[in-house]
């Protein structure tokens, strides 16, 4: 039995060895592409999870074809790591809207959506959203009002990375009726709407007047990068005054990165107020701004 084991596990070895060959070296990997290509799908099996990611990477750029097979039985493999299934559904999201014919794929998926299983559906929902995908919609609308949190969280990413501005309004909805973390993946995820850049800012404009101190931040910072400081004197003001200090630090931070010597005076005894807060972190922002504007 010892002598079978260890016939077994030596070619094992060398397997993992050529792979980690070929995703070190893409050259060699192109010019030895057909045996390459189903050695690195064999490897991924019994790769530890960071070389099964690499080799997830590498097949996802040069053999998607070859790869969306393998990745499924992984992500639906309830025998491997929880993480290893996760990352098989992400690059199954990356490849899907290449694959010549991904009808498929999606087919399969939109099946393991509706599984009795939370894990299943949540893998399955996350592989689904790719831009364009707009048939996997309906089926990622219902699991909004998923029974697993985590499922209704992510199918609010799945949908968004759909690219349909159509989804905003029932977004916006859950909003108004969804759990906390529904919610707050909502407003990190409502950035993407470019086409209704205005719409969500007003969104994030009235979070900040939200009674949960979780949502008021996620709103500001989700502000950040989609508005300019100088236009917006008042928010910041606002959050200045706020009874959280995760909101004052980010508001000082945003006006130390950003504002203007004009817009540091209007603001300055708000600032100077908070060099009184019995936080240190607030404290030492205020003052670096205060400083800075001398």
């Amino acid at each position: 039995m010892k002598k079978n084991r260890v016939i077994e596990f030596e070619p094992r070895e060398r397997l993992l060895e050529k792979a980690k060959k070929y995703i070190k070296s893409i050259e060699l990997l192109f010019e030895e592409h057909d045996q390459a290509i189903p050695l690195l799908v064999r490897a991924m099996k019994y790769a530890d999870r960071d070389l099964k990611r690499e080799i997830m990477c590498v097949l996802g750029s040069f053999a998607k074809e070859e790869v969306v097979w393998p990745l499924y039985d992984m992500m639906t493999d309830l025998s491997e790591k929880e993480e290893v299934r996760h990352d098989a559904a992400i690059q199954l999201s990356v490849i899907g809207p290449f694959l010549k014919d991904p009808q498929s794929l999606v087919d399969r998926l939109l099946k393991e959506v509706e599984s009795s299983d939370a894990e299943r559906r949540l893998h399955a929902t996350f592989a689904v959203g790719w831009e364009g995908n707009f048939q996997a919609a309906i089926s990622l609308i219902e699991r909004l009002y998923d029974s697993d949190l985590r499922v209704q969280e992510t199918a609010v990413n799945a949908l968004c990375n759909l690219r349909d501005d159509k989804i905003l309004d029932l977004l916006l909805d859950r909003l108004d009726h969804g759990p906390l973390e529904q919610k707050r993946s909502i407003l990190f995820n409502l950035w993407r709407f470019y086409s209704k850049r205005e719409e969500v800012t007003e969104v994030y404009l009235k979070f900040l007047d939200h009674e949960d101190p979780e949502l008021r931040f996620d709103a500001l910072v989700c502000l950040g990068p989609i508005t300019q400081v100088h236009g917006n004197l008042e928010v910041y003001r606002k959050c200045l005054k706020d009874k959280d200090d995760r909101i004052q630090e980010l508001a000082l931070e945003r006006l130390a990165e950003e504002g203007e010597g004009s817009v540091l005076e209007l603001l300055k005894e708000e600032i100077k107020s908070l060099l009184n807060n019995p936080n240190m972190k607030v404290k030492k922002a205020a003052l670096k701004i205060l400083r800075k504007n001398r």
